[in-house]
C-alpha cells in the first residue's frame, strides 16, 4: 500500500442514512413541483421508482442497495433525492472523502450481504467497513480518470440509443407503414400507391410485394469448429452471457472451449434461438477467428444491404413474437425455437426496396457496432485501472 494512504472505517468519513417509507406525494411522471427522484433498492433504471415534491438527501451521495437480488449495487447521486426502504445513502465528509472516489471504491469492493435468509447489508455492516484513502486531492484525480472513461461509455450508449431509434423508425416507415420512396421520391402509400390484401400476412401490402419466409431471403450456416483442436489459437467467442455484459465477444483460448462452435464470418447475423433471449441479435464485424455458441442461428446473406435489412427484421417485435410463440421445451428458461421454424417467419418483401433500405441503414448500424466495441475496450481499461488506482500501484500526475 502506498504510504500516502490512511485507513478509516467508512462510518468515520461518511454519514450513513437508511431509506424511509415511500413519500405521501408520489408520481410516476416527472412534472413540477413533483420532480425529485424517489430511489428504490433496484438496479433497473438506476433505482428510479418515481418522483416526489421534496428531497430527503440534498448533498452528493453514494447509494447502496441493502437487500435482495440487487444487494451491494452502488450508484452515485449528484442531485437531491428521496431514498426509500432498504436503500442506504452514504454522504461523504467533504474534507476527508470525495464522493466519486467512494463510489468507485464501493463498486470495486461490492458487498454481497450477510444473513442465512435473504442477504442484506445493515448500517453497522457498512459503517465498520474499512477504506484506505489518499489525500483528498489525489482522490479527486483518481476519480476524474475513471469518470472520464465512464462518461465516454455513457455517451456512446446514448448515441447508440438514438441511432437504434432512427434505424427502427426508418424500417417501420418503409416496411410497416409502406411509405418508402416511390418512383417520384414520394411516400408510396400516403401518395396513393396501390395496396393489395395478402392472406398470409392478413394485411394489405404494396402491389408486387410478397409475403416471403426468411429461408428464401437468407441461407443459414451450420459450419462449425471444435476449438479444442486449436489449443494455441485465441478465438473471439460470441456467447449470450458475455454478449449481454459487453455487447461484443469474449477472448478465449481454444483449449478452454469444451464443445463445437459455429464459425462466424464478417456480416453474419447471429440470432439467439434460446428463450428468453430472442432479442439477442449480433451483427458480426470484420474479425479473424470468430465463433459463436450453437444457441445462435447464423444468417449468412449474400450482401451487406440485405443483411442490414435482416438485422432490422430480427430485432422487430413481430419476429421476436414469432420465436416466442414457436418455442418448445420443458420450462420457460429452457425453451428454444427450432431453426427451421424460425426461418419460416414471413415478412413483406421486395428485394430492391430492402436493398435500398439496407444502404441507408449502413452508416447507422456500423457506427452502433463501432461504439459497442469501443465501450468494451474502455470498460476493460477502467476495470484494469480501478484496483491499481485504489491501492496506489498506479498514480495520477
Amino acid at each position: 500500500m502506498n504510504n500516502q494512504f490512511s485507513t478509516y472505517q467508512i462510518g468515520e468519513v461518511a454519514e450513513i442514512i437508511a431509506g424511509g417509507d415511500k413519500p405521501k406525494v408520489f408520481s410516476l411522471e416527472k412534472e413540477a413541483p413533483v420532480s425529485i427522484p424517489v430511489l428504490a433498492n433496484a438496479e433497473k433504471d438506476n433505482g428510479l421508482m418515481g418522483y416526489t415534491d421534496n428531497a430527503r438527501i440534498f448533498e452528493p451521495a453514494v447509494t447502496v442497495a441493502a437487500r435482495g437480488s440487487n444487494v451491494g449495487f452502488v450508484a452515485i447521486r449528484k442531485e437531491p433525492f428521496f431514498p426509500v426502504v432498504r436503500l442506504l445513502s452514504l454522504i461523504p465528509k467533504e474534507e476527508r472523502l470525495d464522493v466519486d472516489y467512494l463510489f468507485y471504491n464501493l463498486k470495486q469492493n461490492r458487498k454481497t450481504g450477510t444473513g442465512s435468509g435473504q442477504p442484506q447489508i445493515t448500517i453497522p455492516d457498512i459503517s465498520t467497513k474499512t477504506i484506505s484513502l489518499p489525500p483528498i486531492s489525489v482522490q479527486k484525480k483518481v476519480a476524474r480518470v475513471l469518470s472520464v472513461l465512464d462518461v465516454k461509455i455513457e455517451l456512446n450508449k446514448r448515441i447508440n440509443a438514438e441511432l437504434e431509434a432512427m434505424a427502427k423508425s426508418l424500417y417501420n416507415y418503409w416496411f410497416v407503414q409502406f411509405d418508402f420512396p416511390n418512383a417520384n421520391g414520394k411516400p408510396y402509400k400516403t401518395s396513393g400507391g396501390k395496396m393489395v390484401y395478402n392472406p398470409t400476412l392478413k394485411r394489405e401490402i404494396p402491389e408486387g410485394w410478397n409475403a416471403t419466409p426468411l429461408s428464401k431471403i437468407t441461407p443459414v450456416s451450420n459450419q462449425s469448429v471444435n476449438p479444442v483442436d486449436y489449443p494455441n489459437k485465441v478465438f473471439r467467442h460470441f456467447s449470450i452471457p458475455v454478449y449481454d455484459a459487453t455487447k461484443t465477444f469474449g477472448l478465449e483460448a481454444g483449449e478452454t472451449i469444451g464443445s463445437n462452435k459455429f464459425t462466424v464470418k464478417e456480416n453474419d447475423i447471429l440470432v439467439s434461438k434460446l428463450n428468453p433471449w430472442f432479442s439477442r441479435v449480433i451483427y458480426a464485424m470484420e474479425e479473424e477467428d470468430l465463433i459463436c455458441s450453437t444457441e445462435f442461428v447464423v444468417w449468412r446473406a449474400p450482401n451487406s444491404s440485405i443483411i442490414n435489412f435482416l438485422y432490422m427484421v430480427a430485432t422487430s417485435p413481430q419476429f421476436i413474437a414469432h420465436c416466442t410463440q414457436s418455442a418448445t421445451g420443458t420450462s420457460n428458461s429452457h425453451k428454444r425455437v427450432n431453426p427451421g421454424v424460425m426461418m419460416r417467419f414471413e415478412t413483406p418483401f421486395k428485394e430492391e426496396i430492402a436493398s435500398a433500405l439496407g444502404k441507408k441503414l449502413e452508416p447507422m448500424i456500423k457506427q452502433i457496432l463501432i461504439n459497442q466495441r469501443e465501450n468494451t475496450t474502455l470498460a476493460k481499461l477502467r476495470d484494469w485501472l480501478l484496483p491499481m488506482l485504489m491501492n496506489g500501484q498506479v498514480t495520477v500526475k
